[in-house]
């Protein structure tokens, strides 16, 4: 039960520091989003619009920024984002909602396939340390040095336009209403199967990697070679007693590689046209797009806040040490 409060105390006070920090942020930048939007607009905006704008905003200059910070709060509890000028007013948390399945349909799948397979792969070669399959590490680690958008590039070239195997671009063929329909699934199937290949041969490397050296370091410690000693299966001496604690350090890459799926990965969204988080926040970026921005940063943070809370319970579980060094 300590252990549960210390971390919930802990993760509380983060979540309100990122969510502070997210409203100053944009008021202490040069500028704000209703002179940018009324920049685009000149002329077509009366001066009564432009008051009901800063209200909208959340920028009334007639309230203190005290008053700005709790109307804030008030707006957030309530699921409200504000508005994005550069989606027509849309509200942040449609245009937000419209690009977060996309990104956590591809990057996720793809980081799920890589540690799994990564952490499968490198437990095996840990323990088969010595063996010919050592050759897989380096050529693993290489492709890993390789950059997302010229990994990208290449599979475009050889799968995309000189085989014709998978399109190049986009979630789903132009002209097509998305929808739930086996037609609709296959298309985002084949395009989305280039940018995860991309993103799991890219990654690999690290998995395998880590999970090699860890294996390596774990098979020297006493509680495996008692295990072998009893004459214990080597299969449940891998599973149980190698495997499980060698695992650890790769739980909290992986709860970190989590939080980071919301964010996307934004070159290979660009490289493919991905209509992903990536791409959404580059767009904001570029159009100065403030409360988009602040809505994408927010989510993300708090993607990252939810995985970390996720990876210290379970690690919490597989190792009983932590809770006692808490208490």
């Amino acid at each position: 039960m300590r252990f549960i409060l210390r971390r919930t105390a802990f993760y509380a006070f983060t979540a309100w520091a990122a969510i502070t920090i997210n409203f100053f942020l944009p008021r202490m930048m040069k500028g704000d989003p209703v002179s940018a939007y009324l920049q685009k607009n000149q002329g077509r905006i009366s001066p009564e619009a432009i008051d009901s704008l800063r209200t909208l905003f959340g920028l009334d200059s007639t309230k203190s920024l005290l008053e700005q910070y709790i109307d804030y709060w008030q707006l957030l509890l309530s699921g409200d984002l504000g508005r994005s000028f550069s989606k027509g007013l849309a509200p942040v948390t449609d245009v937000i909602a419209s690009a977060i399945p996309w990104t956590i349909g591809l990057v996720g799948l793809a980081t799920v396939l890589s540690f799994a397979l990564g952490t499968a792969i490198g437990g095996l070669i840990g323990w088969r340390r010595g063996s010919r399959a050592d050759a897989i590490v380096p050529v693993a680690t290489f492709f890993s040095t390789v950059p997302y958008f010229w990994m990208g590039l290449i599979a475009i070239a050889v799968f995309s336009t000189t085989l014709g195997w998978f399109p190049a671009s986009h979630a789903y063929d132009k002209g097509t209403q998305p929808g739930f329909s086996l037609e609709f699934a296959g298309q985002v199937i084949q395009h989305g199967f280039l940018p995860a290949l991309t993103l799991v041969i890219g990654s690999l490397g690290g998995w395998i990697l880590g999970m090699r050296n860890m294996m390596i370091t774990v098979l020297d410690e006493d509680y495996v070679t008692v295990a072998q000693a009893k004459g214990l299966r080597p299969v449940r001496v891998l599973i149980n007693y190698a495997a499980r604690n060698a695992s650890l350090p790769q739980l909290s890459s992986f709860a970190m590689s989590l939080g980071f799926i919301v964010g996307g990965t934004l070159v290979m969204e660009l490289v493919f046209s991905y209509p992903g988080a990536g791409k959404l926040l580059l767009d904001a970026t570029t159009a100065k797009d403030y409360p988009l921005m602040q809505g994408l940063f927010l989510v993300i943070t708090l993607a990252v806040l939810v995985a970390n809370i996720i990876a210290d319970v379970a690690y919490a579980i597989l190792d009983p040490r932590t809770r006692q060094m808490e208490a």
